[in-house]
């Protein structure tokens, strides 16, 4: 992302905030991990059924993806090189799939991956996912939109906050019941949320695999990306070589 004095001036407000957090950390047990292609700079991930869907971002390599655990590429979109792709999520029969400073998403036929529409976002596109029937997005700030699928208005805000303190720059969104997981960027950390709340219950610390990876493959970026497939998250980041499959 393109980083102006003032938005290096906001990132170093929002993690010094963020160093005064008093949730607590776990740190994730690795079972396992499946290869990820190391081009896609993964900007959301789910699954569908047993397959994952990932989005990628970068300003004209920004793409849709239907992939097998084992990294078979089985469908394929890609954005015009005019848009920064940013999170997705499935709904039905399509997938929403935001970009980053255009105010839009554009929707998707599910299968197979067709462009059917689009629609605006008020702000800056993070991360997104579904909670009670709504699409619910981050955009970088503390605050969580709630978008109603059909006419796209916000309907419901929720902050974030871990206490005292405001949780800024939450990214790519997974939920599990009435429990939100966050990226934090530029950070090895996931917020797990308390909905509707916004209270910020622990954090996930996979900060030390993260420092890892980044010594073995230098051109790697940061912690992006949390699916679930029903028993088991799998996490990784953008330009990783690996998704892992973790229990906290």
């Amino acid at each position: 992302m393109f980083r102006s004095i003032s938005f290096c001036a906001f990132l170093v407000f929002a993690l010094s905030s963020f160093a005064k957090a008093e949730a607590p950390r776990v740190v994730p047990t690795i079972l396992d991990s499946v290869p990820h292609e190391m081009s896609h700079f993964t900007q959301g991930l789910s699954f569908d059924g047993k397959d994952l869907i990932e989005t990628t971002g970068q300003y004209g390599q920004s793409g849709l993806y239907r992939r097998t655990l084992d990294g078979k590429i089985l469908d394929s979109a890609r954005i015009e090189d005019r848009y920064f792709g940013e999170g997705s999520v499935v709904l039905g029969d399509e997938i929403y799939y935001l970009t980053w400073k255009s105010h839009k998403a554009f929707i998707y036929s599910r299968k197979p991956f067709k462009k059917k529409g689009e629609f605006r976002i008020p702000t800056e596109g993070w991360g997104l996912t579904l909670w009670r029937d709504q699409l619910l997005m981050s955009n970088g700030s503390d605050e969580l939109l709630q978008i109603a699928p059909g006419g796209f208005a916000v309907s419901g805000i929720i902050k974030v906050t871990d206490g005292r303190y405001s949780i800024k720059l939450l990214n790519e969104l997974e939920v599990v019941g009435n429990f939100l997981y966050a990226n934090i960027w530029q950070t090895g950390l996931i917020a797990e949320i308390e909905l509707p709340s916004g209270n910020v219950l622990r954090y996930i610390d996979f900060s030390k695999k993260a420092g890892e990876i980044r010594e073995k493959f230098p051109g790697v970026d940061v912690l992006n990306g949390i699916a679930y497939d029903g028993k088991d998250f799998w996490i990784t980041g953008k330009l990783w070589p690996q998704i892992y499959k973790v229990k906290f």
